[in-house]
């Protein structure tokens, strides 16, 4: 069974709480398990992205889902082209932006658990990008959630999909990914 560290739930609002858990328990899931595709459409909703991620969900691999994966990475482009860093940091801008096509070949191939722990990268990039040092803090998804309540789950989200078992389901892989790539594409 793969779990994450003790307290890492508990910088979850009351009100998010039986959603978050019912996608990520706090006790993991048992070898070859993963959430469930109703509890993956209830977090969608609470981030706000319930029907565009309900209509990707529920799509065949197709024109649809190339076109999702393309604005994501036009958004993401923009996003990591907008932000403003340091200097030094310019590097780790590129780096980010060069991940980004193999991230989606990944998932265009059907390759989830690959997909999956690149994503959990191209989030820890992203959040050192918008939060600097604040996003390698213990205490970064409660800042996030002070920042703002949906922004707040979803790096929460960001920061529990590295628990999931690589060999999950395939579509709970799937189901969990197209949370974050719907999030991130209407950011």
């Amino acid at each position: 069974m793969h779990v994450c560290p003790p307290g890492v739930n508990n910088a979850l609002p009351a009100e998010y709480r039986n959603v978050a858990e019912a996608l990520f328990p706090p006790q993991g899931f048992p070898p070859g398990q993963g959430p469930a595709i109703p509890a993956a459409e209830e977090f969608a909703e609470i981030l706000g992205i319930g029907a565009d991620y309900k209509r990707i969900l529920n799509t065949q691999f197709g024109k649809t889902i190339h076109q999702l994966l393309r604005h994501f990475q036009n958004n993401l482009d923009l996003l990591i082209q907008k932000t403003w860093v340091e200097k030094s940091d310019e590097i780790r801008k590129e780096k980010l932006l060069d991940r980004l096509p193999g991230f989606i070949a990944g998932i265009e191939a059907g390759d989830y658990p690959k997909a999956l722990k690149d994503f959990g990268t191209i989030l820890e990039e992203l959040a050192y990008l918008f939060f600097g040092a604040q996003s390698h803090k213990d205490d970064f998804t409660e800042y996030t959630f002070r920042i703002d309540s949906q922004m707040g789950l979803f790096w929460w989200y960001g920061g529990q999909i590295g628990c999931l078992d690589k060999a999950s389901d395939r579509e709970c892989l799937r189901a969990v990914l197209l949370i974050g790539i719907c999030y991130l594409t209407n950011f």
